[in-house]
């Protein structure tokens, strides 16, 4: 990795560089001065998802959910506090497939809940189904 990294900000989406020593010392966004880790995963649309893949440097989770679905919100507070533990050096987000069904199409999701890690825009490893806080963590940490 080199010394400065690009993290996009998950509260306007603008792309931040960073040095990857300072991403543990509570770093705010060049744009809209907000916090730029907040170990909650961020809520994407098409265009935020597309942001944050392609833009990012550190690897992001998402989580390709739907409200409607049983296994996404009870995993939903496992997904949460696994934010918590791997920030700040992997950011989770949330993409909702029956509202933005043009960003999850190319990713072929078969069924939700479907984690996927990206790094660097590309997808290194995908999981399917509702998994406890634990197991998200241990899951990215053995793939990033």
């Amino acid at each position: 990795m080199s010394d400065k990294l690009h993290f996009v900000c998950p509260h306007c989406h603008t792309t931040n560089r960073i040095a990857a020593d300072q991403l543990g010392s509570a770093p705010d966004c060049g744009s809209c001065h907000q916090p730029l880790v907040t170990g909650q995963p961020v809520a994407l649309d098409a265009q935020g998802f597309a942001r944050h893949v392609g833009r990012s440097q550190v690897p992001v989770v998402v989580d390709f959910w739907a409200p409607w679905c049983g296994p996404c919100r009870m995993m939903a507070p496992a997904f949460e506090q696994a934010a918590q533990a791997l920030a700040p050096g992997v950011q989770l987000a949330k993409l909702d497939t029956e509202a933005h069904p043009q960003a999850a199409a190319p990713y072929n999701i078969r069924s939700i809940p479907t984690m996927v890690v990206f790094k660097e825009g590309r997808e290194i490893a995908r999981v399917s189904g509702a998994l406890p806080a634990g197991e998200i963590v241990r899951w990215v940490r053995s793939v990033v």
